[in-house]
């Protein structure tokens, strides 16, 4: 049988599974702070992902300027991209909306959102 998963990457590029909505929460406030920096010293982003051992992953990237990628590949190797990226920008409690439909397998409503188009 197919196991889902959900991972959220902080900005410190710490791995968090099955994240509640306080972490998910707590991750958007350390981005758009600016408070935690990544490894390599500039303000982090942070990514949520959801997917399936031996299929399909999801992926939402928060930029700290609220810059949003969402992306869609065939695994979690990022092997094949089934989409092109999606962007748009957003206050934080839309990025944590994303964020609570990606985790809840709303993937429709995620796609449904205003994206920008491509340039």
């Amino acid at each position: 049988m197919t196991q889902a998963w959900v991972v959220l990457s902080r900005p410190d590029r710490r791995d968090v599974s099955a994240p509640t909505e306080a972490q998910l929460v707590a991750a958007l406030s350390d981005v758009y702070g600016g408070k935690i920096h990544a490894p390599d010293g500039v303000p982090g982003s942070a990514t949520l992902k959801f997917g399936y051992d031996d299929g399909l992953m999801y992926q939402v990237e928060v930029d700290p300027d609220g810059a949003v990628r969402y992306e869609e590949w065939s695994d979690r190797d990022c092997e094949i991209a089934l989409a092109t990226p999606r962007r748009m920008r957003c206050k934080q409690e839309d990025a944590l909306q994303i964020w609570k439909w990606l985790a809840q397998r709303q993937v429709a409503k995620i796609r449904g959102q205003a994206w920008l188009a491509d340039d």
